[in-house]
């Protein structure tokens, strides 16, 4: 599951944005620093990568989905234009 030029990252990403459309009160949440909120996506992205793939992941597997979902939440931070309190 390592950065792939072939579109891997974009089609995690994809994924990752899926998360974060079901769960709208959970990305204002996440927007305001409000505690719990990462935690959640971090759980949320780890369990739809790992029904698409249907096995557990490993560490790095596992760190590498946290990251990519970090990114996909700052993005959607950066399209407001502004730090959301």
């Amino acid at each position: 599951m390592a950065s792939d030029p072939r579109g891997t990252d974009a089609s995690l990403d994809q994924l990752l944005e899926g998360v974060a459309d079901a769960h709208p009160d959970r990305v204002d949440g996440w927007l305001r620093n409000e505690p719990g909120h990462w935690g959640f996506f971090a759980g949320q992205a780890v369990l739809a990568v790992r029904d698409l793939i249907d096995r557990s992941l490993e560490d790095p597997e596992r760190r590498y989905v946290w990251h990519r979902m970090w990114l996909v939440l700052q993005k959607r931070r950066d399209d407001l234009g502004t730090w959301h309190t």
